[in-house]
């Protein structure tokens, strides 16, 4: 039987819809994003955000069912992301779904917005348990050991800021425009690790993390640099960042695989685009004995989008999880399965 699930994805600062084909097929996946109108802000504006979602959600609608090449009589479900994220955003995203829902009698389906993320691997391959996650993006650095299909538990976070964070604010030190990870991580690639920037957290027995040092640390050396009327080479100061980073996000990632056996490793998020760490952790599993297999999405999916919701949704859909018309928008969304 053919299952047709339509997902909307609007947690922050991109407007996506997406049909997906029995949870591995991507018939649509379109992506209005919103980059330009806050990068003068030096960061997402929530109620920029949400007034974009508002102008920009019917059409990537009818975009999504006309690529897809199907009406709404053809579909079996509609998903959404109902949280975290932003609420305002979110709540575009989770009317737009109701309305659909309920005008054409179709189980609604509220989605983790990190479940998404998560799945979003399994376009590469199928999910073989137990499994591990590095979820890394703009508002989240998290460890999740997964046991069987949608069984979440967190099992390493961070203190304080997220890594995809930590880039933007120290790109705003370099003078890179917001989103900086891309370009960080890029001039990552020309330079030295001559700072030595400190590796928080990394022998301290347990699998949590911290980069709000690193960043302190960073714009110190700069600030400083500065009063005394010195000039920094950008590409080390880049490098440094970015080497501290990847012996952080690394090493706590290979102690979990050491406590919590697995068959496949996932990294997703937004950060999962970053170069540097798909190099870096490619290098350190091949020198395993009996490495799990690197799962990591495609760039186009690495960010926010509608596709990693359809996705999580054929499984969420398979284990009876349902929404009604009273589904709201829950911008603290916990997602531990083990705790929720």
């Amino acid at each position: 039987m053919r299952e047709l699930i339509l997902a909307f994805e609007s947690s922050c600062d991109e407007t996506s819809v997406a049909v997906v084909e029995n949870g591995h097929t991507i018939l649509s996946n379109i992506i209005a994003t919103q980059i330009n109108s806050h990068k003068r802000f030096g960061g997402v504006v929530p109620e920029v955000a949400s007034r974009h979602h508002v102008q920009q959600i019917t059409r990537c609608t009818e975009e999504a069912m006309a690529q897809a090449g199907v009406d709404y009589d053809d579909l079996t479900a509609v998903a959404v992301t109902m949280g975290p994220g932003l609420v305002g955003a979110l709540l575009i995203g989770v009317t737009a779904a109701k309305v659909i829902a309920f005008a054409h009698h179709l189980p609604l389906i509220p989605i983790n917005h990190m479940a998404g993320h998560t799945y979003a691997a399994s376009y590469v391959a199928p999910f073989e348990f137990p499994l591990l996650a590095l979820l890394v993006s703009g508002g989240h650095t998290e460890l999740v050991y997964m046991q069987s299909d949608y069984d979440f538990e967190i099992i390493g976070d961070t203190r304080d800021d997220a890594v995809g964070e930590a880039y933007d604010k120290i790109g705003r030190v370099l003078g890179i425009t917001y989103p900086a990870g891309k370009e960080v991580d890029a001039l990552a690639h020309e330079g030295q690790d001559t700072f030595h920037f400190p590796r928080a957290m990394l022998e301290e027995d347990n699998l949590d993390f911290s980069f709000s040092g690193l960043k302190s640390a960073f714009i110190n050396t700069v600030h400083h640099a500065d009063q005394l009327n010195e000039t920094l080479d950008r590409a080390d100061l880049a490098t440094s960042f970015q080497a501290a980073v990847l012996d952080i996000l690394v090493g706590k990632t290979l102690r979990a695989l050491q406590t919590h056996p697995v068959h496949q490793l996932v990294i997703a998020g937004g950060v999962a685009a970053n170069q540097g760490l798909r190099e870096r952790m490619h290098t350190e599993l091949a020198k395993l004995p009996n490495p799990p297999q690197l799962l990591i999405p495609p760039l186009r999916l690495c960010g926010d989008n509608a596709a990693m919701i359809g996705a999580a949704a054929h499984v969420a859909l398979a284990k009876g999880i349902r929404g009604d018309l009273h589904l709201n928008a829950d911008p603290g969304l916990s997602f531990d399965t083990r705790t929720a």
